[in-house]
């Protein structure tokens, strides 16, 4: 009986063993894959435009694309909108809208030298 419970006790140690090890390739494949979509183009492009068209008011595109002194000019903007009965935010709005659009409606490739590497901030 002993000699079974340690046959046993083997088996499991070497299945909790194969388990562990095929939970660390996953993990890192998984870890792998997600570096890879945060760090594509295109992610940033899909991102940057949508962005652009729903909260281009706030300019948060542009904080996406590394843009920061861009940003806070839209972003205080739209939020001078309260003072000045949306003037400022509706310009805000529409050039966000604008630049969403512009940024999907290019090649993976033209955003990327465009906005990316040419480092282009308006339209």
């Amino acid at each position: 009986m002993s000699e079974e419970n340690n046959n046993l006790e083997d088996d499991i140690k070497k299945g909790a063993e194969e388990a562990a090890e095929t939970v660390k390739e996953t993990a890192n494949e998984f870890t792998e894959g997600a570096k890879g979509i945060v760090n594509s183009n295109d992610n940033k492009k899909m991102l940057a435009g949508i962005l652009g068209i729903f909260l281009g008011w706030l300019g948060v595109h542009k904080f996406i694309l590394g843009y920061n002194k861009e940003g806070v000019i839209m972003l205080v903007c739209g939020l001078l909108g309260f003072l000045t009965c949306g003037i400022t935010s509706m310009i805000s709005s529409v050039v966000g809208i604008i630049e969403g659009i512009m940024y999907l409606t290019k090649t993976d490739e033209e955003f990327y030298q465009t906005y990316q590497a040419g480092k282009k901030p308006w339209f």
